[in-house]
């Protein structure tokens, strides 16, 4: 993700020339880093789920999603304007991460409805769905202005998905998620600790780092 952002941030400020709307080198690496993303919340909600995480407990870390939502739609106006970022992917997994929570005891059925949720925005495509008011629902007939848009259909049929794995790997394969950790691993178990924070000041740093790379041009 990091290296996506950076690539892309550097075509931004025209240091490189890549095309990140057409490319389908570009736009296949961000399907697969948004899916990733969604997969491990919807995993990360059947461990919270089965360690028994109360209701207070899950908003107040829902809050912390939105709020930072809510930063990522304001710092995107400041720099896109028009193609702010209105239902990008902490919006998606703020509204995703109540329904996947709600949908928590669905067993076998989370593996069926998050195939339907993939495949019904290929199927359905609704004018109404259109608008910024309501193109979050995903069942859209063209794709918004918008430097990013993860919307909860098809979205949420891979957050179920992450979320019937967990649960399926709790249940027959629980070392995977709980045994020891190799020691070169665990720079990255910090940074899974701190996934929100480390995705919400990757890219003003590195930003800053081409900002200040063209100054001393």
């Amino acid at each position: 993700m990091a290296i996506f952002h950076f690539s892309f941030d550097l075509a931004h400020y025209g240091i490189t020339r890549q095309n990140f709307y057409a490319d389908p080198f570009w736009l296949h690496q961000r399907t697969c880093i948004v899916s990733l993303f969604l997969f491990v919340a919807g995993l990360g909600q059947a461990v919270a789920f089965g360690q028994a995480q109360t209701w207070p407990r899950f908003w107040r870390r829902w809050a912390q999603v939105a709020g930072c939502a809510v930063l990522v739609s304001i710092g995107s106006w400041l720099m896109f304007k028009e193609r702010f970022i209105h239902f990008g992917v902490l919006h998606g997994i703020a509204v995703m991460l109540i329904l996947v929570r709600l949908t928590a005891r669905g067993g076998v059925w989370l593996w069926i409805a998050g195939a339907v949720a993939i495949a019904l925005p290929r199927f359905i495509h609704e004018p109404f769905f259109d608008s910024r008011l309501t193109n979050w629902v995903g069942l859209i007939t063209h794709r918004p202005a918008t430097e990013d848009y993860v919307p909860v259909l098809p979205w949420i049929g891979v957050m179920w998905w992450g979320m019937a794995a967990g649960q399926w790997v709790l249940a027959h394969r629980r070392e995977w998620l709980t045994g020891p950790l190799p020691r070169a691993l665990h720079p990255m178990a910090v940074l899974g600790r701190w996934s929100l924070s480390f995705y919400m000041l990757h890219q003003p740093v590195l930003i800053g780092l081409v900002l200040l790379v063209l100054q001393l041009r």
